[in-house]
């Protein structure tokens, strides 16, 4: 079997890779090409051919999808992307293996607004010592009242840790039972009462989160970001943090990245940019070759995959 590899990987971890596959699964016959090692004129036929996919090749190049692909393994969470593809293979994406930082990442955007980090960081380098002026003007994570929009593995990693806050948490989902709201009509009822709302939503939610809902939003609440950036009206967002009426932004994501440099984010003192960061760790391509092996053992022994997906659902 043919295995097209689109992520770029370092030396060390393609021999290790590919050690693996040769102990492992020797039997079957798996031959990796690596995309990054070819010129880019035979990158696309060597991906026509695969049988298995590891990574997030463009999705252009799916109106030509590899017609023997029978195994797909995403290098992301997200997949938004591919949701117009069709094919018969089997997918699986990532899962929580991004879960956990992309929810630190959110925790410590809000502690940073609260305790006022990033101005204290600013004094820091400006070697400038405002002390008591500063401290009159935290805040606490403590027993914030948060709406966390989306119950998947981000969104349940970021309600068990809030509730080290003691935060009082509400969960937002299209079809999970579990959450407690289900609708934008049952969100906009309890904004008013909410102190931080964190969006998680993938982006088959484009626009979800929209000017009324901003609007509906109590004052000096946060809003942090962490999902798509396509799910926010990022001008009414925007209107709504320069104004002063929200009191400020914690933005993993934009709706267009790289942020243009004209962007009013970027002079805002109220937000919190940090730049699709969030599922960042140690080793993490290793991490991506993991799954990929983890998964393949179950996909060569007929066994349902870790994180299957369905492309057109979205999940």
């Amino acid at each position: 079997m043919k295995l097209f590899v689109n992520p770029a990987l370092d030396d060390t971890l393609k021999n290790a890779f590919q050690q693996r596959l040769l102990t492992d699964f020797g039997a079957h016959s798996i031959i990796p090409v690596f995309r990054h090692d070819l010129p880019e004129s035979e990158q696309q036929t060597a991906f026509r051919s695969a049988d298995l996919l590891l990574g997030n090749p463009p999705p252009a190049w799916f109106t030509q999808p590899p017609p023997a692909l029978r195994f797909w393994q995403l290098d992301s969470a997200g997949f938004d992307g591919y949701q117009a593809i069709t094919l018969s293979a089997q997918v699986a994406n990532m899962g929580d293996y991004f879960a956990w930082p992309c929810a630190e990442t959110m925790v410590a955007g809000l502690l940073a607004f609260y305790r006022r980090i990033p101005e204290l960081a600013l004094l820091q380098h400006e070697r400038e010592w405002v002390g008591a002026a500063v401290r009159t003007r935290t805040g606490l994570l403590r027993h914030k009242r948060v709406v966390i929009l989306g119950t998947g593995t981000i969104g349940q990693a970021l309600r068990q840790m809030l509730t080290g806050f003691d935060c009082v948490v509400t969960m937002l989902a299209r079809t999970d039972p579990q959450a407690e709201l289900h609708t934008a009509e049952e969100l906009q009822a309890v904004l008013p009462q909410t102190d931080i709302v964190v969006n998680c939503l993938p982006g088959t939610a484009t626009g979800f989160f929209s000017a009324g809902l901003i609007s509906a939003m109590q004052p000096g609440s946060i809003y942090a970001n962490v999902g798509r950036g396509s799910t926010t009206d990022e001008p009414a967002l925007i209107a709504a943090l320069a104004s002063g009426r929200l009191g400020g932004a914690v933005l993993d994501v934009t709706a267009t990245e790289p942020l243009p440099a004209d962007n009013p984010l970027w002079a805002l003192p109220n937000v919190v940019l940090t730049q699709h960061t969030g599922g960042g760790q140690p080793a993490e391509d290793a991490g991506k070759v993991t799954q990929f092996l983890r998964n393949l053992a179950l996909f060569v022994s007929d066994n349902p995959l870790e994180n299957a997906v369905e492309l057109g659902r979205g999940y």
